[in-house]
């Protein structure tokens, strides 16, 4: 049997001869050759210098900056403040002492910073854009609250929301977030009243995504939205999908009411007494009938409207509307 792989330097599939060929053809086989001496070529070249500066005691601004993985200028930065003892030399000339390096590091050992809330100096389109901005949350932080940060997996897992929506709401918020090796942390208590689900939330047990809405209800997307705006119902959203309380569209659609063979609709009172659902709706005003809206769709008691059809079929011997018309 052909054994069909796939090149590891090109990616296009291949017929392979032998159990060890990984390359489609000799002309791949040379460039990743060559790829790979370049690789290590560029390693060595990079941890040469290193190697050769753990052997001198005595190094220049621009070898100390390679030592620490800085830049010449920040090494220069921490001369002029004091921070790290220089010699110079000559006018241009000046050396760094190793252990001058790791003097300054071990005397400066590293402590947590959080960020305080100084204000920043805005413009008058910050100022009004700051003010528009409803979820400014919590500028008026004390410097000296202590705050529990929990990193941006920890929000995204806790909170089940997309690590692009985390960015963004942060960012539009203006959330207090502590930046550590790289990784964000944000305030948990921002966090929690950012994404934190309220009672109403809490107290729902099942959820309807929008296609099953639009399915068990036969509703359309801008239906099923406009009916969750207008009537309150809670929503929650989690990894950019928006989901519904069922209790709730069950208590607006009141399903309950429309399978229950005591209640007709519109249309079923219309075909069986043979006249359009706009005059049904007026009989059933003219009589002072209760009727029950669901959704689109009016209910109306079976017993009450059969009642009021049999006393217009015995008083005018038809089921007319000249009479409510008057």
């Amino acid at each position: 049997m052909k054994q069909v792989r796939k090149c590891k330097y090109c990616g296009k599939k291949f017929v392979a001869r032998s159990g060890m060929q990984k390359y489609c053809c000799e002309e791949c086989q040379t460039k990743a050759k060559e790829a790979r001496k370049k690789r290590q070529q560029d390693f060595m070249n990079a941890v040469e210098p290193m190697i050769d500066l753990q052997q001198q005691e005595y190094l220049t601004f621009a070898k100390a900056a390679i030592l620490m993985g800085c830049s010449r200028q920040y090494v220069y930065k921490l001369v002029n403040e004091g921070k790290l003892v220089a010699s110079r030399i000559s006018s241009r000339m000046a050396f760094i002492r190793k252990a001058d390096i790791e003097k300054m590091l071990a005397g400066n050992p590293y402590h947590r910073v959080l960020p305080t809330n100084r204000p920043k100096k805005s413009t008058p389109q910050a100022t009004k854009k700051s003010k528009a901005n409803v979820m400014n949350v919590e500028s008026n932080v004390q410097e000296s609250e202590v705050l529990d940060y929990i990193s941006g997996e920890e929000v995204m897992r806790i909170y089940k929301v997309k690590k692009s929506w985390l960015y963004t709401s942060a960012k539009r918020n203006q959330v207090l977030v502590c930046r550590i090796a790289g990784m964000n942390y944000y305030s948990r208590k921002h966090m929690d009243a950012l994404f934190g689900k309220s009672a109403e939330v809490e107290a729902v047990s099942e959820w309807l995504t929008m296609k099953e809405a639009q399915e068990l209800y036969g509703m359309s997307a801008a239906s099923v939205r406009s009916n969750a705006y207008r009537h309150h119902i809670p929503t929650k959203r989690e990894y950019g999908q928006t989901y519904y309380s069922k209790d709730h569209f069950e208590q607006l659609r009141r399903t309950d009411l429309v399978n229950d063979d005591s209640y007709y609709t519109a249309r079923e009172a219309a075909d069986k007494y043979g006249m359009s659902t706009a005059n049904v709706g007026i009989i059933a005003k003219k009589s002072n009938i209760s009727t029950i809206k669901v959704g689109v769709k009016n209910l109306i008691p079976k017993l009450d409207f059969d009642r009021v059809m049999a006393e217009r079929l015995t008083q005018f011997g038809s089921y007319s509307l000249a009479w409510t018309t008057k």
